[in-house]
Formats: structure tokens, C-alpha cells, sequence
């Protein structure tokens, strides 16, 4: 019997935040938060109702106990976690501030050498393959070094001859490679894909694809046999106000699913809306094999993410499933949980 419904694979970083909507140029303290990827995917998933897992390297001090503390927390499993020991081993950093119009945020990365690009496959043992139903990464794992592509390569290799479907993020972020190089390797993974997440921005440019987004949708399942096919449609109107949809393609009823945006949602912190997405898109597939339900999920698990601070969500399946339904709610909705 498989453990688990869900493997990630990705660094997970420590983020500084100056309080408030302070400077990091002239705040004098930080708020201290765990966060990554496919951390963020691997917890809203957990918080919905999967049983789920992450593999990662973490420096063995007492700033790799605080990310394992909260990756329990998380109700996500550490049973694949991997600890540096060496005397350079390093968590990586990022220092994020917070936006507010017409300022926007920004983010200052200090992740060099952190332990994460140092994983070796063989720190990962044997029965991890056969031991979940879906393995997720993204191209930030990808991009990091060429020791962590590797990694990720052969364990997408390796889980897919194992059986588990694949899930893969494209997450392009032009800081960590050229498109030219991000385009060249994805191209390479995409056969082993079932469930791929990419926005039309990163199709059109790094992609360089071309056409109508749904043809563009439709093409990665007929060049590369994808099942599903998830782009985000987000309209910024400020820092603190934004607009959220997406639409899905499934390669099995042929069809496009999409519902109308949630409007108006108050952005306290929008780091990891998009991983947060993953996650309930991921749910609503794997719980019930529906890309609509997956799709509402999605939709719902992002937004309200927006809503949360820091990295990581903090929706159990109650609480989305009354937004779901106050999303498709006619009439007047209670302003009060109760």
C-alpha cells in the first residue's frame, strides 16, 4: 500500500521580513518564517486532507530543527528530510518587504551554496518511488545548480517508472536561469508529465509558444501527452487588491474549465498563492478525479492565501469549502464564521 498521496522535491529557505510595511533599508528587526516551493504545495495539500511528504537538505543546527519544527507543524512528513553536518552547511535566506502602492515589493535572495544544492541521489533511499501516488517539483528546484537538476531529473525518471504521476510547476524565474536554458530542460521532462502548471506569460516568452492560450493549453497535451494543463489568470489593481481565476484543460474529456474570478481580495501577503494553487488543484485531482473540482479548489486555495502571511497556507479543507460556497453563493452572504 502507497504512504503517501503526495512527494515534493525542492530547497526550503528561511525568509526575513521587516515588520509591518517597514523598509529593509531601515527596519531594524525581521520577522522570521520558513517557506519554499514545493514546502508551500507539499502543506496546503497536507492541510486539505492528503498525506503528503517533502524531500530536502537541511543544515543540521538549530535553524534545520526550526524548518523540521514547522514542516510538522505543517502536518507534512519528514521522513525524507536529509541533514548537512558539514561546517559550511547553510540554510538558504531570502529577505522579502512588503509593497503598498505605488511602491512594490521586493526581494532579495542569499542562497549560494545552502545545503539543498548539495543533495545527492543517493541520500534518497529505494522505497520512496513505490511509496506515493504523485511526485511534484518545480523549475526552481531545477534551476538552483546542476547537481539539484540532476537530482530532480532522475527522481522525475525514476517516480514515473515507479508509477506515480508527475506533477511540475514551471515557476520561470529569470534570476536563476536563461530562458534558452530553462526551455532546453523542461522540453526534456515534459513526456513524463501528467499535471503541468504554467502561465501564459512563461508559454508565450520562454516557451515561445504561439496562438490563442487555449491552443497553447491544448499543445502540451498533443506534442507531450500531458493530462492537464493549469494557467493562473490573476489581475493586479494594486499591491493590496487583486482579482483571481484560472482555467484547466483536461486531456480526458477534452474540455476547458474555468468559473469566475474572485474579486477584491484583500492581499495581505502574496507569497506562495501560486503554490498554494498547486496544492488544491492537486487535491481536488487526486481526491476526485474531477478537473473541475480541482479547479475550484485551485482557485479557492490561492485566494485565500493571499490573505495569510507568510509562505505558508493555512486552510484546512472546512474553511475552503465554505469559501468555495460562498463563492457560488447567490444572495446575500454572513460577514461572520460561525
Amino acid at each position: 500500500m502507497q504512504k503517501f498521496d503526495l512527494i515534493t522535491l525542492g530547497e526550503i529557505m528561511l525568509r526575513l521580513s521587516p515588520p509591518g510595511y517597514e523598509r529593509m533599508s531601515r527596519g531594524e528587526i525581521f520577522d522570521k518564517r520558513a517557506g519554499g516551493s514545493e514546502l508551500n504545495v507539499a502543506a496546503g495539500a497536507a492541510l486539505l486532507g492528503l498525506r503528503t511528504g517533502v524531500i530536502s537538505k537541511l543544515p543540521q543546527n538549530d535553524l534545520g530543527t526550526f524548518i523540521k519544527n514547522r514542516i510538522r507543524f505543517e502536518g507534512v512528513s519528514d521522513d525524507y528530510l536529509i541533514y548537512d553536518d558539514t561546517e559550511d552547511a547553510r540554510l538558504g535566506i531570502y529577505y522579502y518587504e512588503y509593497g503598498a502602492a505605488p511602491r512594490k515589493p521586493s526581494i532579495i535572495y542569499d542562497r549560494k551554496n545552502s545545503s539543498f544544492t548539495k543533495i545527492d541521489l543517493s541520500e534518497i533511499p529505494e522505497e520512496i518511488y513505490s511509496s506515493t501516488r504523485m511526485f511534484h517539483t518545480s523549475g526552481i528546484t531545477l534551476a538552483l545548480c546542476e547537481k539539484s537538476r540532476e537530482v530532480a531529473l532522475s527522481l522525475i525518471r525514476r517516480f514515473k517508472e515507479a508509477g506515480a504521476l508527475i506533477s511540475f510547476d514551471v515557476n520561470y524565474r529569470a534570476n536563476l536561469w536563461t530562458e534558452e536554458e530553462a526551455r532546453e530542460t523542461i522540453e526534456k521532462i515534459l513526456p513524463y508529465i501528467d499535471v503541468l502548471f504554467v502561465s501564459e506569460e512563461t508559454s508565450r516568452r520562454m516557451m515561445q509558444r504561439e496562438g490563442e492560450l487555449e491552443d497553447i493549453m491544448k499543445g502540451y497535451v498533443s506534442d507531450y501527452n500531458v493530462k492537464l494543463v493549469c494557467t493562473t489568470r490573476r489581475t493586479v489593481k494594486s499591491p493590496k487588491k487583486h482579482d483571481f481565476t484560472s482555467i484547466i484543460y483536461s486531456a480526458d474529456t477534452d474540455k476547458f474549465y474555468t468559473e469566475k474570478p474572485y474579486t477584491d481580495i484583500d492581499v495581505i501577503d502574496r507569497i506562495g498563492s501560486g503554490d498554494a494553487y498547486v496544492s488544491g488543484v492537486l487535491y481536488g485531482y487526486l481526491k476526485y478525479d474531477d478537473p473541475f473540482a480541482a479547479l475550484q479548489y485551485g482557485n479557492a486555495t490561492s485566494s485565500v492565501k493571499n490573505t495569510i502571511p507568510g509562505d505558508l497556507p493555512a486552510s484546512d479543507r472546512k474553511e475552503i469549502d465554505g469559501i468555495i460556497s460562498n463563492h457560488n453563493a447567490v444572495g446575500a452572504v454572513s460577514e461572520l464564521n460561525r
